[in-house]
Formats: C-alpha cells, sequence, structure tokens
C-alpha cells in the first residue's frame, strides 16, 4: 500500500503515478476527507509494459528510411523528386521498409499518406540546423505524447556525445525514455560523437585512415563508447557511423550488449560499395541500417532497396 494526498475525489479513481517501473495503474481504495483534501490509501498493480520492437523491425531487423535531413541539412539535399515527402512515403512502402523515419511536421502534414502506405512510423523528437556554429546541441520539439498523436510506434532522439551540451542532452532523453517505456514505445537513439574536446580525434564515420592504423582504433573507440552509451542510458535500438572496420563494429555490437544496433547510411556513395559495407555490417552483428540519401538520391531507389532488403531481411 501507498499513502498520500490528493484533491477531493469521489468514487473509484484511476490515477497514474510516475515512478521507475513501467506500466503504472494504481486504484484509490480508501478515503477519509479532511477540508478539501482527501487522505486516501491507493493500491498499486504493477503490469510490466513489454517494448514493442516488432513494429518497427522486421525477422528481428531494421531497414529504416530516414527522412530527417531537411531540418539537419536544409534542402541542399533534395531535388525536384525527393523534395517531396510523397516521394519518400511511396519509396518505403514499396521498398519496403520497416520503418520510416519524420521529423513531426511531415508527420502531421502527411499523416493520411503514411497511414494509407502501412509504413510503421518513428518520430524523431529533437532536431537541429546546419546552420549555427558552436558545439552541437539538439533539443527536443516534439513531445513523446505528440509523437504517439501522430501514429508514431517509436520514437528517435540525437544525443552529441563529447558535445559541452551532452550533459543537458542525456536529461531530456532520460526523460522520454521513460515516458516511451511506459507506452511500450521502442526507443532509438542517435549516437554520435562531436564536439571541441573530439578535434583532435578522427571523427567517425570517416574513411580516411588505414584499416588497423592507430587513427582507425581512436574512431573505433569512439564508435564503441557510441553504443555503449546506447544502451547505458535505456536506449532500445542505437544508431552509430561505422568507420568501416569490421573488428572495430563488432566491439561496438559487443559493447552495446542487449541494445540493438544499427549503422547510418551516411552521405550518398557508389551502391556496390554501400552493398558492401551493408552486408559488413550484418555479418558484425548490427541489425539493420538506418538509410536515407543514398536511396532516395538513387536514380533507381527501388532497385537499391530490394538489394538492402536481401542483405538485411535475408
Amino acid at each position: 500500500m501507498i499513502r498520500g494526498d490528493g484533491e477531493s475525489l469521489r468514487g473509484k479513481v484511476q490515477l497514474r503515478w510516475r515512478s521507475s517501473l513501467r506500466g503504472k495503474v494504481h486504484f484509490v481504495e480508501k478515503f477519509s476527507y479532511a477540508g478539501d483534501l482527501a487522505r486516501f490509501v491507493i493500491k498499486l498493480e504493477v503490469r510490466m509494459v513489454k517494448i514493442k520492437l516488432n513494429k518497427i523491425l522486421k525477422k528481428g531487423r531494421a531497414l529504416f528510411l530516414a527522412y530527417d535531413q531537411g531540418l539537419e541539412h536544409g534542402p541542399a539535399d533534395f531535388n525536384d523528386k525527393n523534395v517531396d515527402p510523397v516521394y519518400i512515403i511511396d519509396i518505403a512502402r514499396r521498398g519496403k521498409f520497416s520503418a520510416v523515419i519524420f521529423h513531426k511536421g511531415i508527420a502531421e502534414k502527411y499523416s493520411a499518406e503514411i497511414k494509407k502506405s502501412g509504413v510503421p512510423l518513428i518520430v524523431k523528437l529533437n532536431g537541429k540546423t546546419s546552420l549555427v556554429g558552436g558545439e552541437p546541441v539538439s533539443r527536443m520539439i516534439c513531445s513523446v505524447d505528440e509523437a504517439v498523436k501522430l501514429g508514431a510506434v517509436g520514437v528517435g532522439y540525437t544525443i552529441y556525445i563529447g558535445s559541452e551540451f551532452e550533459e543537458e542532452m542525456l536529461s531530456e532523453f532520460g526523460e522520454i525514455v521513460e515516458e516511451a517505456h511506459e507506452l511500450g514505445l521502442p526507443v532509438v537513439l542517435w549516437c554520435y560523437p562531436r564536439g571541441k574536446s573530439l578535434r583532435d580525434l578522427p571523427r567517425v564515420g570517416s574513411r580516411k585512415s588505414e584499416v588497423g592504423s592507430r587513427k582507425r582504433s581512436k574512431a573505433g573507440k569512439l564508435m564503441a563508447y557510441a553504443a555503449r552509451v546506447g544502451l547505458e542510458v535505456g536506449a532500445d535500438v542505437v544508431k552509430i557511423q561505422s568507420d568501416g572496420n569490421l573488428k572495430d563494429l563488432e566491439w561496438a555490437v559487443e559493447s552495446a550488449g542487449k541494445c540493438k544496433v544499427v549503422v547510418a547510411g551516411g552521405a550518398r556513395r557508389n551502391a556496390d560499395e554501400l552493398i558492401r559495407d551493408v552486408k559488413s555490417a550484418i555479418k558484425s552483428g548490427c541489425v539493420g541500417v538506418a538509410i536515407g540519401r543514398n536511396v532516395w538520391q538513387s536514380e533507381e531507389p527501388l532497385k537499391l532497396a530490394g538489394k538492402l532488403r536481401k542483405v538485411v531481411l535475408g
């Protein structure tokens, strides 16, 4: 039993009570009135909520079509075709992606098209533009509740580890995980090492260093750190940028424990190179990819989607 104070209540009242447990439901059992307040005893019933990862995965694998670049990069990534979200939704549907990723504006304005497509929706909860210099920080622009109202079956969030604002993003993410998990929603973390404290280190995702070199080793350590952060802060899936080294990626996957790892597609490159990298990621133990520009900037996006689907989903 838990005792507490509350506003005057009549009859049987159901309350939601925030705590570290998932799926809390509390029922008022006894009342004793004293003025405007009621002393009451509540009976705690705990129901563990299962995180519905199957809503965004197929066969336990992830093939996410990402389209959050409009905010992050501006329209420079787009042409007359892929600037239209309807075109992206069609690729996601016909390409049989396991989920599509949008910011809240597109999720709202194109809700009818998204719903009709049947493709599961992941709403990105934070974001920033590329116009502001200084230390990277990405703050929340959409709540978990709003994402659910928009039809999301999963939510995403970016943390720039190494940034001066790392603590702020970690704190905000902690609240998001709690809220999402209460509803059974899976949480995808974009975890990228960034910031002036890391400038002397090679950026994860760089392909300039040779395999086995000292620089590659440092990049691999940062990649594994990003994966481990995903596990430690409660993400269900962590999205990292691969350094292209299979052994480094295997260590990152091992470091992530039971948190599933997906690799970012990154900037557009040769299709054969992309497929080779995705095969390497799957071999390392990653569950899939979150890919955007490489698909919807392609002249044959559905053909490329088919190749990716064969590698990731089998």
